[in-house]
């Protein structure tokens, strides 16, 4: 009878066949919008999965009943948008729910600028519907591809330290949890469930409806121009990043070079009146295809080759920039602000981003580049760099990414408006830090290139007061986060606790990272474990596939 109303369903086990199609003769109609044997993909490529189903709603209704199945089934359920995040945190061999077609534009209040908006929409599809209608986000990160729930529950940010996290702005949210209901909070209602839901990790339920405030439609006027890390660095606390209301920077470590991109809001008066015009930046070998696949192919080289990846950099990014310093490099352009932000991302790559505090960024800089560049006593640039690994042998990617937010602009613990798990600085300016090697033709760097980086890295951010940005790749510990976040790491776990607490949200991921070690009589009943991890082949996409189990403590 459940294969006749669906044959798409007709492999899985009787009694979850079983379940689902009493329910669906209950429910007055209501769709379960699901198939199998599809493939789950990271953006990058780097981890895979195999869902027993793959859950596509288009309500409230039909995403409550996903929850209700999947609890009479004894299933856990992952929510994913675009999987820009290189982990596994999305990762199921249970029932993967993708909310790109529950996507449309609530309401819109011109009056207050607050826009509810169903959680699917992705931030590309959100920037336009809000500018036919005279509105924008006001900051946004380097991409546009998440939907606004993912892009909240990992604490995407932009670079700016006028603003703070993307999902500052949010005044209410709707999230359905494991029984069914789906409830709002916001930072007068239900305020512990807002602030663990701001940066939910996908661990709380599904999150619904976003409101928040938009502002009116702007554009920006930016330039960029190249300098010597030196010129950057000595202008670190006078004005580098105050000179202008969005500023990020690209750090060449063995050029020692950085370019400098600044943006401030055009006047309206201005653009209607034309006294300021939209204008594209001029182009180059690097924008065009044939750029792309010469980078693209030099990098595969470098597999093969590491000790050119300093060439490398000096080639592709001078092609790009200019090969000399300063003003002669300066490009400009004036674009609207949902295409002014975005950057190209370019290839498969693995990315280990971390914050800290602001004040601290020359020295960490000076500490990676002596370290990366094995500088000695004497050597131009050296500073004791005290990273307790070599890094002979070692070439890496560029460039290393550097923003900045002030998440105390608009978000204090005390309105109630600062996510529980939020790695900002509570205290004034954050610095971010996001260390990219590319995976060419979604193949690994040689001789563990990015392991050995990476393992520098965190150790230099650990000892700057640093902690890691949630979607990225990271090797902290529970223990490690637990004694970082202190009372909120507890709190944010005494809600999730309270709201889903056979764990039908909880997987691998979180399992490593915000539970406590595992331990088969700490199971959760509807968790899923990780059974076991094997590698793709290049041909087929490369990476990593996620195979994972229902906890085999308690029968389903």
């Amino acid at each position: 009878m459940a294969t006749e109303s669906n044959p798409a369903l007709a492999s899985l086990p009787s009694n979850v066949r079983e379940i689902i199609e009493l329910a669906n003769q209950r429910d007055g109609g209501i769709p379960f919008r699901a198939k199998t044997a599809h493939i789950h993909r990271t953006w990058a490529g780097t981890y895979t999965s195999l869902p027993e189903l793959y859950i596509q709603p288009e309500s409230v209704p039909e995403i409550q009943k996903v929850v209700r199945l999947a609890r009479h089934a004894r299933r856990r359920v992952t929510t994913t948008g675009c999987g820009h995040s290189p982990s596994d945190i999305t990762c199921t061999s249970s029932w993967l729910v993708n909310l790109d077609n529950f996507n449309k534009i609530i309401s819109v209040d011109h009056m207050t600028g607050l826009v509810t908006v169903e959680a699917g929409i992705r931030l590309y599809q959100l920037s336009d519907e809000l500018d036919r209608r005279g509105l924008a986000l006001p900051s946004l990160g380097s991409i546009n591809e998440q939907s606004i729930a993912g892009a909240i529950s990992t604490g995407t940010h932009g670079s700016s330290i006028k603003h703070g996290l993307v999902g500052e702005n949010i005044t209410e949210l709707k999230i359905t949890l494991a029984n069914g209901e789906t409830l709002s909070c916001s930072p007068e209602d239900k305020p512990d469930l807002f602030r663990a839901a701001l940066i939910s990790l996908g661990a709380l339920g599904i999150i619904t409806e976003v409101t928040f405030k938009a502002v009116p439609a702007f554009s920006l006027a930016w330039s960029q121009a190249i300098d010597s890390d030196k010129a950057i660095l000595e202008r670190w606390e006078k004005d580098l990043w105050s000179q202008a209301e969005f500023v990020r920077i690209w750090w060449f470590p063995y050029m020692r070079r950085a370019a400098v991109w600044t943006a401030d809001v055009v006047d309206p008066v201005d653009m209607k009146t034309g006294a300021v015009k939209l204008r594209e930046p001029p182009t180059s070998y690097y924008d065009s295809w044939l750029g792309y696949y010469v980078y693209h192919n030099l990098l595969a080289l470098s597999r093969w080759i590491p000790r050119i990846t300093p060439w490398i950099e000096w080639f592709v990014f001078g092609m790009q920039y200019g090969f000399k310093n300063g003003e002669a490099t300066r490009i400009s352009a004036v674009q609207p602000s949902q295409k002014a932000f975005l950057l190209n991302c370019l290839y498969s790559q693995s990315v280990n981003e971390w914050a800290i505090p602001l004040h601290k960024g020359p020295e960490a800089l000076q500490r990676l580049g002596a370290w990366l560049q094995n500088l000695k006593p004497g050597d131009p640039g050296y500073v004791e760099h005290g990273i307790p690994y070599s890094a002979e042998g070692l070439w890496v990617h560029s460039p290393v990414e550097v923003r900045a937010s002030d998440s105390t602009v608009y978000t204090s613990r005390e309105a109630n408006t600062r996510p529980f798990l939020d790695p900002t600085q509570s205290d004034g300016p954050t610095l971010y830090l996001n260390a990219i090697m590319y995976r060419p033709y979604h193949r690994e760097p040689t001789y563990s290139a990015t392991e050995r980086y990476y393992l520098g890295f965190e150790w230099l951010m650990r000892e700057l007061g640093g902690k890691p940005h949630w979607a990225k790749t990271f090797t902290a510990t529970q223990a490690d986060l637990a004694k970082w976040y202190g009372e909120d790491f507890q709190r944010w776990g005494a809600v999730r606790e309270s709201v889903d607490p056979e764990g039908m949200f909880v997987g691998p991921w979180h399992r490593r990272y915000l539970l406590e070690p595992i331990q088969s009589d700490k199971l959760l009943p509807l968790e899923e474990i990780q059974q076991t991890t094997k590698e793709v082949p290049a041909r087929r996409g490369g990476g990593i596939e996620v195979i994972g189990i229902q906890n085999p403590v308690v029968p389903n």
